[in-house]
């Protein structure tokens, strides 16, 4: 666990924003623990678990954000075969999960498997989402992203 700032806090806007990052091991029954802090950044006990268009990580969306994403996909008329598949794919492969009253969740072993995740979890704050990585993953992303973060900043103006 990481202990530099603030984690996770909800915006008096009721926007989520999830910051830092955290390292859990799977217990027996493929649970981990979603931090205190983001737990109540998120609002409510429920997470959108989707894919990562990369299929290397899952990212979990609060239910105030994937409501604002799925605005997006339905500007895009019913006939637009890009989204309908877009939409297939990730509902699809996506899992609805509540934590439990100690703060644990259990994302279903497709999900996990399509993440490469095993043993342990490493929980990313993405602002106004978190990514969910296989720790060998994340430590092969964070080099990558380490050369291409000053490029990417200027990309979205920050």
């Amino acid at each position: 666990m990481d202990d530099t700032g603030i984690r996770g806090e909800a915006e008096p806007t009721g926007l989520c924003i999830f910051v830092s990052q955290y390292r859990h091991a799977l217990d027996p029954k493929k649970r981990f623990t979603i931090p205190s802090q983001w737990r109540s950044a998120a609002g409510t006990n429920l997470l959108y678990i989707l894919p990562d268009i990369s299929m290397k990580f899952l990212c979990a969306f609060p239910s105030t954000e994937i409501r604002h994403r799925l605005q997006k996909l339905r500007q895009h008329p019913m006939a637009d075969s890009r989204a309908r598949e877009f939409a297939r794919v990730i509902g699809s492969r996506s899992d609805l999960v509540a934590w439990d009253p100690h703060g644990r969740i259990r994302i279903k072993d497709e999900l996990l498997d399509l993440a490469g995740i095993r043993e342990e979890v490493w929980l990313v704050g993405a602002l106004d989402r978190f990514e969910i990585w296989s720790v060998e993953r994340y430590k092969q992303a964070q080099a990558s992203d380490q050369a291409s973060f000053e490029e990417a900043a200027r990309y979205v103006g920050f």
